[in-house]
């Protein structure tokens, strides 16, 4: 089985007697309530899919990852995981002091130890990070909103983050690593996702099990701007094409808690090191991973890779091209292997097929699975009533 990211993986949780001490202490501390992407944050570090991490970074991390995109340790890391006052919040922490860190319904979930208190530049952060100041970008949007001082320092989980459905496919590192062991797989592809999978990413995924013993599709659920498919129609339409299209022998479908940047280029590092914490030796990375708009170029999610040495990053990046179904080779294919040009490659733009769908025409099954579009159609539908 691949190691984890830096050599061990992480459980944050305390049990036992120990959690109930715990939790009793915790009722007495400072609350904080945190946001939607710190939430997401705590559940990635306290099962270890942050391996290793074990909490929010102090100053001389998050310096050396802003700068460096590499832990002070040493080790790759390529986005800050930060923990802020919130605006508004007048109190005043200190280092030495411990801090409940509570959902919105003030459930405390991990008991945080102050290590640093620092202020950051949260627009040198953007621009070194996601490569603009530009605050039409979600995550340069986010740092605008968020706290100016930054608290660092190691969590101890008492409670897992609670959700409303998909638990049978809420798998942490440790139980994928088991799954993928009694599965007999050895070498496992990831496949990174925020939107449903149409026929080019399926593609992508089955040459990429052509080489591997196993594929986990890998959907995203944690926070996502507005505008993406909610959770619960992606994960139909993945239900609906692996029912009707994968051998399950061979994929598994299981839920990535993180939040989306749409950090580019660093944001791919990230998803590499955490899915090998899940187990997995390969990550599909195709065009634009990552992205959103027109802040990275279509191949810098790839080009990145190059920075680094194999051995740093330790999963094996699995890098395609744009891919479509041609009518003249009559199958899909890449910009690498056909001959033949635009007029005879599918292609459908987001927006197009969004148009589409909303007044009911099924794109065409060279694009989309059929069973997909009718999710989707359907969706689109009822936005358009509400």
């Amino acid at each position: 089985m691949i190691e984890p990211h830096g050599g061990k993986l992480v459980n944050l949780f305390v049990e036992g007697t120990e959690r109930d001490a715990l939790l009793q202490k915790a009722a007495g501390l400072e609350k904080i309530r945190v946001n939607e992407r710190e939430l997401a944050d705590i559940e990635m570090l306290s099962c270890g899919a942050m391996s290793p991490l074990e909490g929010f970074m102090t100053q001389a991390d998050y310096q050396s990852v802003v700068e460096n995109m590499r832990l002070a340790s040493g080790f790759v890391w390529p986005l800050p995981i930060t923990m802020a006052v919130k605006p508004g919040d007048e109190r005043t922490f200190e280092v030495g002091q411990q801090v409940s860190l509570v959902d919105e319904n003030d459930r405390v979930l991990a008991v945080m130890d102050i290590e640093d208190i620092y202020q950051p530049d949260k627009m040198h952060e953007a621009k070194k990070v996601y490569l603009t100041d530009d605050p039409a970008h979600p995550s340069v949007a986010y740092l605008q909103a968020y706290g100016d001082t930054y608290l660092g320092g190691k969590i101890q989980a008492v409670d897992e983050v609670e959700h409303a459905e998909f638990h049978e496919y809420r798998l942490k590192p440790a139980e994928t690593r088991q799954l993928f062991a009694d599965k007999g797989w050895k070498t496992v592809v990831a496949f990174q996702t925020r939107n449903p999978i149409h026929r080019a990413h399926e593609y992508l995924q089955k040459c990429a099990l052509e080489q591997t013993d196993g594929l986990l599709i890998h959907p995203l659920m944690g926070a996502t701007k507005k505008g993406d498919i909610p959770g619960d129609v992606r994960f139909a339409c993945y239900n609906a094409l692996t029912e009707g299209y994968y051998n399950m022998d061979r994929v598994a479908i299981t839920i990535f808690p993180a939040a989306m940047r749409y950090g580019g280029p660093r944001e791919a590092i990230f998803h590499a090191l955490v899915r090998k914490n899940y187990g997995c030796t390969h990550l599909i990375v195709g065009r634009d991973h990552a992205g959103v708009g027109s802040y990275y170029g279509t191949y810098d999610a790839q080009n990145i890779f190059s920075e680094f040495t194999p051995e740093e990053i330790g999963l094996t990046p699995m890098m395609y091209e744009h891919s479509f179904f041609c009518t003249e080779c009559g199958n899909m294919a890449s910009s690498k292997t056909c001959p033949h040009g635009n007029d005879a490659h599918v292609f459908l733009s987001g927006t197009k097929v969004r148009e589409m769908l909303a007044q009911g025409q099924r794109p065409p099954a060279e694009f989309t699975r059929p069973e997909v579009a009718d999710i989707l159609m359907k969706f689109y539908q009822s936005e358009q009533d509400f």
